[in-house]
């Protein structure tokens, strides 16, 4: 593990665990308030420490994790994994229709054909 220290920024550090692929990103993010530090909300520069529950919202999925390190510099990512223990819910199953197949070379689907495939996938 590299040194850490005793606390850091919360952008920075989401970055250097791998939550977010860019620091902007990450700044991004706390600037839309969808960081959270110990359930308040989180400016980029909010300080994180070891212990303190963080939870990033990145590209609709949510993510709880616990700071076991600090660090801010980006590392790989097997020792990026042991900054942090996760404790996000698991994502609800995805519920897949069945799968719609349409003979070949009877071209483009009429406006009909089309409301019919959106009924059965459920979409209206």
């Amino acid at each position: 593990m590299p040194p850490g220290q005793p606390s850091g920024r919360v952008d920075r550090w989401i970055w250097a665990v791998r939550l977010a692929k860019t620091r902007a990103d990450a700044a991004r993010a706390c600037r839309g308030g969808h960081v959270r530090v110990n359930d308040r909300a989180a400016k980029p520069a909010t300080t994180v420490r070891v212990g303190d529950e963080v939870q990033v919202r990145l590209n609709g999925v949510t993510r709880i994790v616990d700071v076991t390190h600090i660090i801010d510099k980006r590392v790989g990512a097997p020792v990026a994994v042991r900054c942090y223990t996760d404790r996000s819910p698991e994502p609800p199953p995805q519920a897949r229709g069945p799968v719609l197949r349409r003979d070949r070379g009877t071209g483009r689907p009429t406006k009909r054909d089309r409301r019919q495939i959106e009924r059965l996938r459920g979409e209206r």
